[in-house]
This record gives C-alpha cells, sequence and structure tokens, in this order.
C-alpha cells in the first residue's frame, strides 16, 4: 500500500475595493440584541436509535410519575424504577429570540442529543420549557425533528451522512413571554460597529451628517451616538430605518488569516509587503508498505507469519531564490506569490517568514 503525503486545497480571496455597504449590515442598534434560551427534554419516536442509559430511562420515569403515569415497577420496586427502551433520548434545546418578539410568535429551536442516542431522525421533542440567564421561562418547544442526515448500520458496516444528533424544528418554539428592548423614546440611538474602526465610525457620522444634519457623532471607533430629536416611537422607528438603509465605504486593518488545519490562507485588499528574495524548498516524501510474508519450512512447528516492511523515501526539491518585488495591491501580491509555485502549505510559511523578517504589513492571524 503506498502513501504519498499531499497538500491542502488552498484559498485566495480578494476583497473587492471600494464596495459601498448598508450601514445595518456592518452595524447594530444598542439595546437592539437577541437573548439566548435554553433547556433540558426528551424526544421520543425513535426506531432504536435512542438511549439505554440507566439516566434517559430515569428521566423518562420521572416524566411519566409528573404527568401521574406509574406502573407497578415504580410502584412496588423503588430501587429499580426504570424501563428499557431505546426509543427515547435525552436533548439540549436551544432557541435565538429576537427583540421584538411578540408574545404568540414562533422561533426555530434546534434540538442536540444529551446522551449516548445516535441518531435522533423521526422523533418528537416533548414540551420542553426554554430559559434565559435570569431563570425565567420565555419559550416552550415541542414539534417533530427534522434532522439532516442519517445513520445506517450492520452487523460489519456502518453509513453516516452529517450529524443525525443534532437536528432542528421549524417554528418549533411558541412566545410565552417577551423580551422587550430598550429602545423606547431614547433623544440618542447608540449604532454599535461589529467591526470596531475609527475611520469606519467616521464614515458613518459623515454620511449621516449629509443627508440629516449635524446629529450623528463618532463616539469612538466601535460607536456612532445619533440624536433623534423625536418624541414618538414611529418617528425613531422611521429614522432609524432610513440611517440602515445608508451606504458607506468601510475600512478595515490589514490582514492575512491562516487556517493551518486546512491550508486556508486569505489576505485583505489593504496586505502589502515590502521588496524581499524569497527562497523555499519543498520536500516530497514518499511511504510504501509491502507486507512480506514469512513461510515456514515443511513439517516445522513454525507459523506463517506477516512481517511489515516499510520504506521511506525523502527527496528535497532545489529552491531558487526569488526577488518578489514591493506590492501594492493584493491582486499584484497574489500574481507575484503565484509566479513562484507555492502550494497552500508553502503560503503559510512564506506568511510566518514576511512576518518575522518585517517585511509583511498586516497582522498575522493563525486560526
Amino acid at each position: 500500500m503506498r502513501w504519498v503525503l499531499a497538500c491542502s486545497l488552498v484559498i485566495w480571496s480578494v476583497v473587492p475595493g471600494y464596495a459601498g455597504v448598508r450601514v445595518k449590515d456592518i452595524t447594530f442598534v444598542d439595546g437592539v440584541r437577541p437573548n439566548l434560551l435554553y433547556g433540558f427534554g426528551l424526544v421520543v419516536g425513535l426506531d432504536g436509535t435512542g438511549s439505554k442509559s440507566l439516566f434517559t430511562q430515569q428521566v423518562a420515569v420521572d416524566m411519566l410519575q409528573k404527568l401521574q403515569v406509574s406502573s407497578k415497577v415504580v410502584a412496588d420496586i423503588k430501587s429499580d424504577n426504570v424501563f428499557k427502551s431505546g426509543n427515547i433520548a435525552a436533548v439540549m434545546v436551544t432557541a435565538e429570540l429576537g427583540p421584538f418578539q411578540r408574545e404568540g410568535s414562533r422561533v426555530d429551536v434546534t434540538v442536540s442529543v444529551l446522551d449516548d442516542s445516535t441518531s435522533i431522525q423521526g422523533g418528537t421533542l416533548l414540551l420542553t420549557p426554554l430559559r434565559g440567564v435570569d431563570g425565567e421561562v420565555y419559550v416552550v418547544a415541542q414539534g417533530p425533528v427534522s434532522v439532516g442526515g442519517f445513520t445506517f448500520s450492520g452487523r460489519a458496516a456502518s453509513a453516516q451522512k452529517n450529524h443525525p444528533t443534532v437536528g432542528r424544528i421549524a417554528g418549533g418554539g411558541i412566545v410565552e413571554k417577551e423580551a422587550r428592548s430598550s429602545l423606547g423614546k431614547r433623544s440618542v440611538v447608540h449604532f454599535v460597529l461589529s467591526q470596531p474602526d475609527f475611520r469606519t465610525a467616521k464614515e458613518i457620522e459623515r454620511v449621516i451628517n449629509e443627508r440629516y444634519g449635524p446629529i450623528a457623532m463618532a463616539v469612538d471607533g466601535g460607536t456612532v451616538a445619533v440624536r433623534t430629536g423625536a418624541s414618538e416611537d414611529h418617528k425613531i422607528v422611521e429614522l432609524l430605518a432610513d440611517i440602515g438603509s445608508l451606504e458607506v465605504w468601510p475600512d478595515a486593518p490589514a490582514k492575512v488569516v491562516i487556517n493551518e488545519r486546512t491550508g486556508t490562507v486569505v489576505a485583505g485588499e489593504h496586505v502589502k509587503i515590502s521588496t524581499v528574495a524569497i527562497a523555499h524548498g519543498n520536500l516530497a516524501i514518499t511511504v510504501s508498505e509491502e507486507p512480506l510474508v514469512s513461510q515456514p519450512p515443511p513439517l516445522s512447528r513454525g507459523e506463517t507469519t506477516v512481517v511489515p516492511r516499510s520504506s521511506v523515501g525523502v527527496a528535497e526539491q532545489s529552491g531558487n531564490l526569488h526577488v518578489v518585488p514591493k506590492a501594492v495591491t493584493v491582486g499584484e501580491l497574489a500574481r507575484a506569490l503565484n509566479a513562484l509555485g507555492v502550494t497552500p502549505r508553502d503560503l503559510i510559511s512564506i506568511f510566518q517568514a514576511l512576518k518575522e523578517a518585517g517585511a509583511l504589513h498586516a497582522e498575522l492571524v493563525i486560526m
């Protein structure tokens, strides 16, 4: 059997320059935020893919007792008040409650297996209260679980697609208690940048003031304060809707993001390098496995055995010294590095070396 060490797929991303984006796509209004909810529940109706653990069975019995459903086992044998079933799964249920969702509206919920169940495909989530960080119940969830995957197994083989232990219920949660935002009749509204940047904040301030007069002021690199001058809610909503539709040209610091696990390299549009000379050699590694069968002589007491035999070959390719001129745009940087014929792993090593040499004028982020 032959194994050859290969490099990962490269993705070189070039961010187009001078692209106008809407204010609401890069900011959010202070006080207008979603709330995360979670709860513990049971999924029933599984086709033998549930858990047989004592924990899950006991939880099921406790639920039945709360529903005033008991059996002779539960009533007479307190030390063994469980029943054996592979059609139940203990799950954690999560949801996100928006700031303007009202009582009776529906939200999507995500169901994730907590025990050793192998799949919740075809199951139904029983009534589950979802609580916030304050311990209050805001949503109750129930319904059939939709799983974007499957798992099938036999005695000697199995097949699985995606994650059958995580599912979703579209509109499976009903809002029982509202989590109202603190927008109210505020005279000053703060727009918070998703990616703080001083120049972007000043750009938002400029665009708003050009449209409505001097009502906006960049407080810092992450916040722009806007005076609403309105005493009625509908006027504030109208102003915020109009501001959110304004287009700005955001700025961002120069970054090179590297994912060493996948060999992915992403460079922003402001990345530049100084004139440098680069020499980078590659290693070609080949591992061969050729098992050798050792056969004993006839009438001997020896046994036939398989003796592993491995051969490893390493060939280092020559790396010539290349001069990369100072790059003005990320496109020119990409063309210069592609001219060297580098692989994704080579790019990672080169960017790290450029940073150490002080020739890479960008932040290097390693994931």
